[in-house]
């Protein structure tokens, strides 16, 4: 499942016209790498919700800035657990 996410949060990003040459699971989603605000982050917490059935709260979407790719998505992987067994 981690791999179907990295997959969605790069054509998100794409799509977002954010250049994703280079971002691997190192990369920091926030300045230091991806460089994305925190509107696209807010975003961002949007198409996964709306793609995963899964939610954040508001103040959330902030801390992904200093999230690297792979904790994000190891982090929407356990939201979508979490989610199918309730």
């Amino acid at each position: 499942m981690i791999a179907e996410i990295r997959l969605f949060l790069l054509r998100s990003l794409t799509e977002m016209r954010y250049d994703t040459d280079g971002i691997d699971d190192d990369t920091v989603l926030g300045p230091a790498g991806a460089d994305l605000e925190s509107l696209a982050l807010a975003e961002l917490a949007m198409r996964v919700e709306d793609q995963y059935g899964v939610r954040f709260l508001d103040d959330e979407a902030e801390r992904f800035a200093a999230m690297t790719v792979g904790e994000f998505c190891a982090a929407v992987e356990n939201r979508v657990k979490a989610a199918s067994a309730t």
